[in-house]
């Protein structure tokens, strides 16, 4: 009795813990005696009433089902009866086995899932590829419940609900069995299949692409599926963080899922054991021959997780150490030493850099040359190299500082008979040097492009700030150039057509006599103007150039960092602050237009003005007076007045103090993880020097190297051999097609 009343009570909490699912099924609940009998026996796992009633029973209904519409094959794996289950499974006509398949996986009953894959309506495997609404063998109600009484979506597969569950034994099993989760195709595709499913069900078809992606992304899938499990969870990663920007309605769980798939590779990362596996992520070349001695690694994971920003894979220890090993290539004892000696190193460097240069191209495989090709010699070598060109331009001004007196240039003369622009126009030494230093960046940075692609090569906000930087000195050089010969002509025809005296007193026509002006006489146009204008954001373009190589260093890298997300901010915010800004503008012109020389001050009478007096007035340099009007226009005046104070408190107290923390935030965050950032910038910095060539820096490397007309010849060896065999073959395919042509026909 006590046992019969432990049995009750156990059943009625069963049934009270299985939820309101009997609320929404239409089948009917009434059941025979035998039936009950039946589908009690199967729950509690009665084997020989079970096998009794299946061989004696002739009227019995092994498919019927109880209140919840459940029937006896559901309700023995619900509690993991094995021996029922098979039992049952041995029964011709049994319906609902996916339903069971479903349930039995959702609570992880191998053993149970293993029997049931043995049944025969699994033969070929059709059922674990197409779910519950698609199988062949459905019946009107082929939905499983789980525990709590809720049905699986009807997209769902057994592989799909394993991922999910992450059973790793089911989803191995099943691998086996031939299932796979079909990737869905892309968000745009307008093929029939995606189109029909679009109008059918938008909502079902956006959650059936959620549960396939769910299951690519779990760990279990991903690591049991894929031969190279880190490559793909790195692309899955990237689509599905795309996916977040496009479907916005699931970008939180399409977020989950991109991080989890960069949670796996750095859990892939945390299980190895010695640099050998470490070398296997990293390159990714598993297929590949092991790099030979002085081949260096590919890195080809570390590369599309730096493109993914894929931040704690490449931060992470294992990763650092090796790309460390590879920074002090050929330079082993430097790596354990102080940073005094490497600061000697560098300053060594600085010093020797020409004859470093001179015994490269001499011999360019010796083991000086392995040195100079270490990507830390290389880093210091460019980083010397972009100094020297700073100084170059501190030292090119240096004749304009208060205090200065630069020596005379030997080039210059001044007699009576030269023409003032002569003077202004000539290059100085300076001026030759950095223009043979910006030729050395622009063959470095064409020759980053033809080895990395344009494409590739723009996606990097370095290269284009270099891009811009260098064409900004080639044409404030080109317009300077410009002038000079201008100012040659006009020399050349004084010299040819002016009496041996003083030009000053001289009658000299108006195209001639402009080149003898002072600046104050020149006009706006003038190519000279244009040139110091191009030439001075040039040089500060250059010097923000520095914040390249900052990130090497652990202090000034998250700073860097900072400053970059910065500006990102800074961009997001001129959205609204244009958007403000614009429409005061016309606001205040369309007031003030009527009134020019009518006001105490220009202001707002021209858009120009209004532009200059509205931009200072963020930062305190505009008055009130600039609102007032000379006429007694009280209405137009009290507008002004009015409008130029909104503006004031929308932009000084709500945009400027809504952007500074728009910065404090991203400060915040950078703060907060300051060891990953700096880290995943410094794998970027360094990742860049790691590529073969580029070894030596401007201006040194205009100069060709015999090892560069070496691999000019290689290459156009290989191009030669691979026309003579297109030839070859398009010879080949001619003859053939002429003797089908000349075969009789029948």
């Amino acid at each position: 009795m006590h046992r019969r009343h432990t049995t009750l009570r156990e059943k009625g909490r069963r049934q009270a813990i299985r939820g309101p699912a009997y609320m929404f099924n239409e089948r009917g609940t009434s059941l025979t005696t035998e039936e009950e009998r039946f589908l009690d026996a199967a729950e509690y796992g009665n084997i020989p009433v079970v096998r009794k009633m299946l061989e004696e029973c002739k009227t019995l209904n092994f498919n019927c089902v109880d209140y919840m519409g459940q029937n006896a094959l559901q309700l023995a794996v619900a509690n993991e009866h094995l021996e029922v289950t098979e039992l049952l499974l041995k029964k011709k006509g049994l319906a609902r086995v996916g339903d069971a398949l479903l349930l039995a996986i959702s609570k992880g009953y191998v053993r149970i899932v293993e029997a049931i894959l043995a049944h025969p309506a699994f033969a070929g495997g059709l059922r674990l590829t197409l779910s519950p609404l698609e199988q062949e063998l459905r019946d009107d109600d082929f939905y499983a419940y789980d525990e709590d009484g809720t049905r699986f979506s009807q997209d769902i597969t057994p592989v799909i609900l394993a991922s999910h569950c992450q059973e790793y034994e089911i989803v191995h099993i099943l691998l086996m069995k031939g299932a796979r989760i079909e990737r869905p195709h892309d968000y745009f595709c307008k093929c029939n299949e995606c189109t029909e499913k679009q109008k059918r069900d938008s909502f079902s078809h956006s959650r059936s692409r959620m549960n396939a992606y769910k299951g690519l992304a779990s760990a279990a899938y991903l690591s049991l599926s894929s031969e190279d499990p880190v490559l793909t969870a790195l692309e899955l990663s990237n689509e599905l963080a795309r996916l977040a920007n496009i479907e916005t309605e699931f970008k939180n769980d399409y977020r989950k899922l991109s991080m989890q798939c960069k949670d796996f590779v750095v859990g892939v990362l945390d299980l190895c054991r010695d640099t050998e596996e470490v070398e296997a992520i990293l390159n990714g070349d598993v297929d590949q021959k092991p790099p030979s001695e002085h081949q260096r690694p590919c890195l080809s994971r570390v590369k599309l997780a730096i493109k993914y920003e894929v931040k704690k894979f490449v931060a992470h220890p294992n990763c650092q150490q090796q790309l460390l090993t590879i920074w002090y290539e050929n330079l082993a004892g430097l790596r354990q030493q102080s940073i005094g000696v490497k600061c000697l190193t560098v300053l060594g460097v600085t010093i020797g850099l020409p004859f470093l240069a001179i015994a490269y191209w001499i011999m360019p495989c010796s083991k000086l040359g392995q040195i100079l090709r270490s990507p830390f010699m290389k880093f210091v070598a460019h980083a010397v190299s972009f100094t020297i060109f700073l100084g170059l331009l501190v030292l090119n001004a240096s004749d304009r500082f208060e205090g200065v007196k630069n020596l005379p240039n030997e080039t210059i003369t001044d007699h009576p008979r030269q023409v003032f622009r002569v003077k202004t126009t000539q290059f100085s030494w300076t001026e030759l040097l950095i223009m043979k230093w910006v030729l050395g960046m622009i063959w470095s940075e064409c020759k980053e492009i033809w080895s990395d692609g344009p494409r590739e090569y723009v996606m990097h906000l370095w290269n284009v700030l270099d891009f811009g930087m260098l064409s900004i000195f080639v044409a404030s050089f080109t317009a300077r150039f410009m002038a000079f010969l201008k100012a040659s002509k006009a020399q050349l025809y004084i010299d040819l057509h002016v009496p041996n005296h003083d030009i000053s007193n001289a009658s000299l026509p108006a195209d001639i006599a402009y080149f003898t002006y002072a600046r104050n006489k020149w006009r706006p146009s003038d190519p000279q103007i244009i040139s110091e204008g191009l030439y001075a954001i040039a040089v500060v373009l250059s010097f923000s150039r520095i914040a390249y190589i900052l990130p090497a260093n652990e202090s000034f890298g998250p700073l860097q960092i900072s400053l970059g997300r910065t500006v990102k901010d800074i961009f997001k915010f001129m959205v609204i602050f244009i958007m403000v800004f614009v429409a005061f503008m016309i606001g205040m012109f369309n007031l003030y237009s009527y009134y020019l020389g009518a006001k105490y001050n220009p202001a707002f009478t021209t858009v120009e003005e209004s532009f200059k007096t509205l931009f200072w007035s963020i930062f305190g340099l505009s008055e009130v007076i600039s609102v007032v009007l000379k006429y007694d226009h009280k209405f137009i005046e009290n507008i002004g007045y009015v409008l130029y104070g909104v503006y004031n408190v929308t932009m000084v107290v709500v945009l400027l103090n809504m952007l500074i923390a728009m910065i404090n935030s991203s400060y915040q965050e950078i703060e907060e993880d300051a060891d990953v950032e700096w880290k995943f910038a410094r794998a970027k910095l360094w990742l860049s020097y790691f590529d073969e060539g580029r070894t030596l820096p401007a201006p040194f490397n205009l100069v060709p190297s015999p090892k560069s007309f070496y691999y000019l010849a290689l290459r156009t060896k290989t191009c030669l051999v691979h026309l003579c065999k297109a030839k070859g073959r398009r010879h080949e395919n001619e003859l053939e097609m002429g003797m089908l042509n000349s075969r009789p026909k029948v």
